[in-house]
């Protein structure tokens, strides 16, 4: 088996030798890496890495792991280092939240069947009844969770029960079109993903494509975002724009604009599934694939 180990160290300013102890570390316990990448941000100090590596010949045998991560905390202890390990082997459960618009998620469905995505959809919650067929098409179990301006706590309460009961690990908002409240945010914002037109702050609220129809716009974008408590302002992930020109109608910008949604939240949730996104002063440093 293979693990990944991301590791953003919290050191300020760049350490020497925090590259040798963990190359080192590993190489003691008989582990062989595989892949490395890593960035150093100048202007903070920080020094991220992430680091792919074979343990099937540990000497301490590949059941014992949790010997190896003593060790790591140990290092990251003496670095002031923050770090995370996964292992390749367990496969994350992803929740998908809709709301009516249905092209993100069959996008997602799709490329999990076609073994693009490495996951689990245990169900798909939605605030309306109707994306359930698309649910029944692809044997996804469907959970409509009604809300309105009286019961939205409730409403919150029992997603949360079901994202504990299912040991959901990503939460993915698939133009799901609900506000969470600060709390909800709080809590499960570092494994909740949102995708939305990158117009924002421009055309905030409804009608976005025809204010930007009529603004003439050039250019239309997509943002994928970790959704934090302050709204379509959390860590951005991916983005992507295309051009707009005089010829595009109102429905030509909608449709080039979901084409972008659908290619954005695609590669944020691969490259979340994969731990290779990490967190700093709400900005991302993403290790591509």
């Amino acid at each position: 088996p293979t693990a990944h180990l991301a590791l953003p160290f919290r050191s300020c300013p760049d350490q020497k030798g925090v590259i040798a102890a963990v190359s080192q570390l590993l190489y003691g316990f008989g582990c062989n890496i595989v892949a490395s990448d890593q960035f150093t941000d100048s202007s903070s100090g920080m020094f991220f890495q992430r680091i792919t590596f074979d343990f099937s010949e540990i000497v301490i045998g590949p059941g014992n792991t949790a010997v190896l991560e003593r060790a790591i905390a140990e290092l990251a202890n003496r670095f002031n280092m923050k770090w995370k390990i996964a292992y390749k082997n367990k496969v994350k459960r992803m929740a998908v939240l809709v709301s009516k618009q249905d092209h993100c998620l069959y996008d997602l469905l799709i490329r999990l069947r076609s073994g693009e995505l490495r996951c689990e959809i245990p169900f798909i919650i939605s605030n309306h009844p109707d994306l359930k067929h698309i649910a029944d098409t692809f044997n996804v179990p469907f959970v409509h969770l009604p809300l309105d301006k009286n019961n939205k706590e409730a409403q919150e309460e029992a997603l949360e029960k079901l994202i504990k009961e299912e040991k959901i690990d990503v939460v993915i908002l698939a133009r799901y079109m609900q506000i969470f409240t600060q709390g909800f945010c709080e809590r499960h914002w570092e494994h909740t993903i949102n995708i939305h037109h990158s117009f924002l702050p421009a055309f905030e609220g409804a009608r976005p494509y025809h204010r930007a129809h009529e603004r003439g716009v050039k250019i239309i974008g997509a943002t994928a975002h970790f959704a934090t408590a302050e709204l379509d302002a959390g860590p951005i992930i991916d983005q992507a724009v295309a051009r707009i020109t005089h010829r595009d109608n109102v429905e030509d910008m909608i449709r080039k604009g979901r084409d972008l949604e659908r290619m954005v939240l695609a590669r944020a949730v691969r490259w979340h599934l994969d731990d290779r996104v990490m967190v700093y002063n709400n900005k991302t440093v993403v290790f591509e694939d």
